[in-house]
């Protein structure tokens, strides 16, 4: 049997033996199972020990030293976070000599470290600047050697600044283990030690898939998003332009994160309001575009399943996935549906029909995308994927995070706003669309609409329970009619590495897979708002994100694309059904192979 699962996933609970053992933290009787960790037993018994490199079923090495404790009878002091419980063990967290130690590794980490704080982007949102202020770092008693590395930003969604670096190696554990891209790792030894890409090379010129999930690791200003908020400025500032917003489904319970309001809460109407104040001409939902990559994609899966080829299909709606698909499964290309994601589908829309109903020249026309993917940035530089009159679908991805700047800029007190509506005539979307936001939900809207197609039945109950989130994969058998469909729902790109390998193997069959490249899908997307070590540790925030999401899914009144009465409309005046030529030439997409270094190779030869 194959194990699809991958133990180090964030989200998945890391079966433990049943055997309990006994310790005392700082005199405190603590009773753990047995495997535990003495940083794990100390949080549950409410003792905070400081980590910098620690982040939870990503990355446990005990390099930074930070977490160190007193282990009575032990004569050094120990990383807490690798060192397991024993029976009777004492240990103490907060000696002068464990104190001393954690206040002179912090004061080494800065002695070289890039210390212009004010425009970081992690300005006020970074664990060593925080852990810096707790152990009351007011001067430094070393003197480094700060390195002038050069800043990669060659890369249309990721900016790598090595100056902030503090080597915790958090981005390579998650890139390696739980993506399995494995595009960055430790180079060269002692004071020159770096983290880096092959040849030296760009994150552009190497097959990172632009995922993003080593800029919600870092603990630092290391890795952050291209900041693209300027393009949107400039473009509200022609008054030429005619500036379209549209905002992805699992941004409404994400955004008032970076408000500090609590994780999960849904901030929809607030949201538009926001947008509207920002001076955006029309404020649509990505919702709208969802629906229609519903009727594609299932009308799509319906006719291969007639014809019993290109099996399984495979969904394309993330872009981190697909390029993970092209550049190390090319064979698997054929198997993605060439259905546009979301938010490029509406782009198109937006820049054809709609620009023909309101006789607006498509060409001034600014569609601008707030997602919670940084991947969706290099998704809509695709050349591929402009095919409305000639032009972008999409002109500008800003993440969740950079929303939030620009709010903030606005000087818009956004908990204090009142709610709003989307502007129509894209106002009404369903509950199958905002379930898009967390994994399972393409393949739950999907089966929504097939379902009732294919039998020409009403569902009984519109819920399939039995393709949400377990895990790095899930295996389903939905009954379609007199058909049996063998589906799979996988989220991280080292889920699907393993879930390929099985079809490769002969050993796995399906007809239909869902990918979604980053763990848990979109709701903890790299473009997301960004959560410390330890609230990681204590929360579940994809639980709480994908909570939101069902929570609004059941309070729709339409929760079928197919039931959408604007893609009905649309569909009647415009393409005709889904899957025409017109729904084709301006929906659909085309993959391709491609090669791991291009850039390198090109140059080389």
């Amino acid at each position: 049997m194959i194990n699809l699962n991958n133990n180090n996933n964030e989200n998945e609970v890391v079966e433990r033996q049943t055997k309990m053992i006994n310790l005392k933290i700082d005199g405190v009787s603590v009773s753990v199972p047995e495997g535990t960790m003495v940083l794990e037993a100390a949080r549950q018994a409410k003792i905070d020990i400081p980590t910098l490199c620690f982040l939870k079923n990503v990355s446990e090495t005990g390099s930074c030293r930070m977490c160190v404790v007193e282990i009575k009878g032990a004569r050094t002091l120990q990383a807490s976070c690798v060192y397991p419980v024993s029976e009777g063990l004492e240990v103490y967290t907060n000696t002068p000599t464990v104190r001393k130690s954690r206040k002179v590794t912090m004061e080494l980490l800065l002695s070289n470290h890039d210390r212009k704080c004010l425009t970081c982007p992690r300005n006020l949102n970074c664990e060593l600047q925080k852990l810096a202020q707790e152990l009351n770092i007011l001067d430094l008693r070393y003197k480094g050697e700060c390195k002038e590395y050069e800043i990669d930003d060659l890369s249309p969604s990721i900016v790598r600044n090595q100056n902030k670096c503090i080597l915790c190696k958090r981005c390579v554990n998650v890139c390696k283990n739980i993506q399995a891209v494995a595009v960055i790792d430790n180079q060269y030894r002692g004071f020159n030690s770096k983290i880096g890409c092959n040849f030296g090379a760009s994150l552009r010129d190497i097959s990172c898939i632009n995922c993003g999930q080593c800029i919600v690791s870092c603990p630092t200003g290391a890795l952050s998003e291209k900041d693209d908020t300027y393009k949107v400025w400039r473009a509200l500032e022609d008054k030429s332009k005619h500036v379209i917003v549209q905002v992805a489904p699992s941004v409404r319970i994400s955004l008032g994160e970076e408000f500090n309001m609590p994780i999960g809460t849904i901030v929809t109407g607030k949201m538009i309001t926001a947008l509207r104040k920002l001076g955006f001409d029309k404020v649509f939902d990505t919702n709208t575009g969802a629906d229609f990559t519903i009727m594609e994609e299932g009308t799509e899966l319906i006719k291969r399943l007639e014809k019993n080829e290109r099996l399984p299909l495979i969904t394309s709606c993330s872009p981190g996935w697909v390029k993970f698909c092209e550049m190390h499964y090319p064979e698997f290309v054929e198997n993605l549906s060439t259905a546009k994601s979301p938010h490029q589908m509406f782009g198109a829309i937006i820049k054809s029909y709609y620009a023909e109903k309101h006789d607006i020249d498509p060409k001034s026309i600014r569609v601008i995308s707030v997602m919670p993917c940084v991947a969706k940035k290099y998704e809509c530089s695709r050349p591929e994927l402009g095919a409305a009159n000639g032009l972008a679908d999409v002109d500008v991805v800003i993440t969740t995070r950079e929303l939030a700047k620009m709010i903030k800029q606005g000087r818009i007190d956004f908990p204090e706003l009142e709610e709003s509506q989307f502007d129509e005539p894209f106002g009404e979307s369903t509950g199958a669309a905002i379930i898009f936001g967390s994994t399972g939900g393409v393949m739950e809207a999907a089966l929504r609409t097939v379902s009732e197609i294919v039998t020409g039945k009403p569902l009984k109950n519109v819920e399939f329970e039995s393709v949400r989130y377990s895990g790095g994969v899930k295996e389903a058998e939905i009954q379609i009619g007199d058909r049996t469909l063998k589906v799979a729902i996988v989220n991280s790109t080292g889920s699907a590495k393993r879930l390929l390998d099985g079809i490769k193997e002969n050993k796995l069959k399906y007809d239909f897979i869902e990918v979604m490249a980053c763990p848990g899908g979109c709701i903890t997307g790299g473009g997301q708002p960004i959560h410390d070590s330890k609230t990681r540790t204590k929360i579940n925030i994809r639980q709480k994100r994908a909570e939101a999401v069902y929570k609004i899914d059941k309070n729709m009144k339409v929760r079928k694309a197919h039931e959408n009465e604007v893609v009905k409309k649309i569909y009647s005046e415009y393409f005709g059904e889904p899957y025409s030529k017109k729904a084709h030439d301006l929906l659909h997409t085309h993959f391709y192979k491609k090669e791991f270094y291009p850039r390198i190779q090109n140059a080389t030869k």
